[in-house]
């Protein structure tokens, strides 16, 4: 049985119905975790991901900002919800499909200055990455876990446009990087997008809305992730190479969002 995952930040799931629904369509999913929704849970468009084939939903949303929701096409358990926000926004979301544990997050993206101890959106973002770091330190590498969504944080010098340059703003300082190492290293995470397309292959999953050509200018961050735990690995790889790919193409879409969606798939 092939599974196949999406995460996509969305950047308002109601804008955006009509692309969710034929990205669905062009790519058979089977899973789709989004981020920034944009809305509350009884405003969420229940039935556009019905008709798309994606009747099971969790969603945890919040008015006006964050939101997160994984639909699937296979009946949905429950899986245990993860308190790792100290603001109380919905930013992570939790589903156990085939068996399979998903937890999908809207990482804080951090504000503008690069140090917890002036900037408070900073220090949020560090403190969710450290909570969620312990908690993953708690768990079994070898029980099957999908950890997706966007992580706000684009790891590798080949992650994002100009390592130099961006190596002094928020998404890829060495403090964050160290982060999401260690987050990584915690039960030993498989990276699926860079096992399909290693270093040194430039790889990009957002690029900003102020370009008006985005492939023109390919200032693009890698923020949006994929990964397995050990656990997993047999069936990241049955086909011999992870198969994970950043679909590029949404970006270019009419009306898109900044983030373009990351599929994967997992052969059980």
């Amino acid at each position: 049985m092939r599974l196949r995952l999406a995460t996509w930040n969305v950047n308002s799931v109601r804008l955006r119905a009509e692309q969710v629904a034929r990205f669905v369509d062009e790519h058979a999913l089977d899973v789709l975790c989004l981020q920034e929704i944009k809305c509350r849970d009884g405003e969420f468009p229940t039935n556009a991901f019905v008709d798309a084939g994606l009747p099971y939903v969790r969603v945890k949303g919040q008015k006006g900002s964050h939101g997160v929701a994984i639909a699937s096409r296979l009946p949905i358990e429950d899986a245990p919800p993860l308190d790792v926000c100290r603001e109380g926004h919905a930013r992570a979301v939790s589903a156990v499909v085939a068996g399979i544990e998903i937890q999908n997050f809207y990482i804080p993206a951090g504000g503008d200055v690069p140090d917890r101890t002036v900037n408070p959106k900073f220090d949020h973002k560090l403190d969710f990455y450290e909570r969620l770091t312990a908690e993953m330190s708690r768990r079994d590498p070898n029980a099957p876990l999908v950890i997706a969504g966007d992580l706000n944080i684009a790891p590798g010098e080949n992650d994002v446009w100009s390592h130099k340059q961006m190596s002094r703003i928020v998404s890829h300082t060495p403090v964050e990087v160290e982060a999401m190492r260690a987050l990584q290293a915690s039960l030993g995470f498989i990276d699926l997008a860079r096992e399909a397309i290693p270093e040194p292959h430039k790889l990009f999953s957002w690029w900003s809305y102020r370009a008006a050509d985005f492939r023109k200018s390919n200032r693009g961050l890698r923020l949006d992730h994929l990964w397995v735990t050990p656990g997993l690995r047999d069936a990241a790889f049955r086909m011999g190479a992870a198969s994970c790919r950043v679909h590029d193409d949404v970006r270019a879409w009419e009306r898109p969002s900044d983030h373009a969606p990351v599929t994967a798939d997992l052969y059980l």
